[in-house]
């Protein structure tokens, strides 16, 4: 396993101990903080991140790692104390860059999106992060590997930059004082995922926000105007696929119904939001609403516990995946990475109450228990033991006869209500 997938691996348990005690001082202050099918959502499309960013190691490191070997005109030393901190500076430097691009360029938007997609703030949350980042997010990085700063080094102070803003994802850490006003926190952070006019495109720091003291995008949180979180074109979608798509797709279409060239390539390159005159015209979206309600189907406490209770069972695997990377065959890892995302995504459409979820959901569980039973093996696994193809078929099989018991057969009037509500909130800007 690589260290970016082994750090990861070891800092999970630690992320669900974090999120378990966040919820438990939620309810001791009386305050909802999470939703189940919100931070399923999250933690799902965290997934898909890290499975993704298996098969874009080519672009996220192998790009960096060839310019540092073959173009730079000198390697800075690993073994060195002052090269880790200037890394590190370095990286959040250059984050504040890429994170403010982010909110600035619609191609790049489409991307970070999904991070901003919950209208929920909690550690969950922070979970949240985008499969398509890796496509353009390297070339930020490039300086770093042409000052010469070493793979290993520029891999491990992502990861610490990375990690740092996990904390920061939450209400129920107040001010701080000294601290906010030259590190990113809870505080400074709340400000940067609200929507409301004030916060809007501010606070892009990771670690440090001296970067926005700097170059004029810090604000202040106030609690006079509390934030309200979310994007100001609402998903209103547990569906994995669609978050990591919903921009790209209304970019295209903009771009497809666009009369001028000029306009076509201006859509992906302008703030998000921005729409060709004529296509704005000929197809107007809704004005935003802050005081929208949460998208918040309803799901039955059956279902709400088999939902968690499967996608426990998708961690594990997730897990075990990631375990894989580097020894299973390319073959072998897309059909398991396509097993996982199919998988999520039919949890989503399951907590959404789709009509059809139930049957596809059926259809996962009974081959999740069958084909290890009859074959022997599971992804990567040469020979499964017996004992393990036996406990497969009876979790998963019971999890097939319980289906019908749990899952409404048909959406509920107010399930429909939420959908129709979804199908008309627009698909672009913040």
């Amino acid at each position: 396993m690589h260290v970016q997938e082994l750090i990861i691996t070891w800092a999970t348990p630690v992320f669900f101990v974090l999120i378990g005690l966040e919820l438990l001082v939620a309810r001791w202050r009386g305050r909802a903080a999470y939703g189940a099918g919100d931070a399923i959502s999250s933690i799902g499309l965290g997934v898909i991140s890290q499975v993704a960013g298996v098969f874009g190691k080519l672009l996220s490191i192998g790009i960096y790692a060839w310019v540092a070997t073959h173009i730079a005109p000198f390697s800075l030393p690993a073994d060195s104390i002052a090269v880790w901190v200037v890394a590190l500076l370095a990286y959040d430097f250059l984050y504040y860059w890429l994170h403010r691009a982010g909110h600035e360029v619609n191609i790049l938007w489409a991307a970070h999106v999904v991070h901003h997609q919950s209208e929920h703030y909690n550690l969950s949350t922070a979970l949240r992060q985008t499969g398509s980042g890796v496509l353009l997010g390297w070339l930020f990085y490039l300086p770093m590997a042409l000052a010469g700063i070493p793979t290993e080094v520029f891999v491990v102070v992502a990861l610490i930059d990375l990690l740092y803003q996990f904390w920061v994802h939450t209400e129920q850490v107040g001010r701080l004082g000294w601290f906010d006003r030259v590190f990113c926190s809870p505080s400074n952070h709340r400000a940067h995922h609200a929507v409301n006019d004030r916060y809007l495109d501010r606070n892009y720091g990771g670690i440090l926000i001296v970067w926005d003291r700097l170059f004029g995008t810090f604000v202040e949180e106030d609690d006079s105007d509390p934030p309200v979180y979310g994007t100001r074109a609402p998903l209103r979608s547990w569906n994995p696929l669609w978050a990591n798509a919903e921009v790209y797709w209304a970019a295209a279409k903009d771009a497809w119904y666009a009369r001028r060239w000029r306009d076509k390539l201006l859509v992906w390159l302008k703030p998000p939001g921005w729409r060709p005159a004529d296509v704005a015209a000929r197809f107007p979206k809704p004005a935003f609403d802050i005081h929208r309600e949460r998208f918040d189907p309803p799901v039955s406490r059956a279902l709400t516990f088999y939902c968690l209770l499967q996608f426990a069972l998708l961690l594990g695997m997730a897990t075990h995946f990631l375990d894989l990377s580097t020894t299973a065959s390319l073959s072998t890892l897309l059909v398991y990475a396509a097993y996982l995302v199919d998988s999520l995504t039919v949890l989503g459409a399951l907590m959404e109450g789709r009509r059809a979820a139930c049957w596809f959901e059926a259809l996962r569980v009974l081959a999740t228990a069958l084909v290890p039973w009859a074959t022997g093996r599971w992804f990567g696994v040469a020979q499964l033991e017996p004992r393990i193809g036996a406990a497969m078929l009876v979790v998963f099989g019971l999890a097939a006869l319980a289906l019908p018991w749990v899952a409404p057969a048909r959406p509920s009037a107010a399930v429909r209500e939420v959908s129709a509500k979804g199908q008309t909130a627009g698909t672009a800007g913040h």
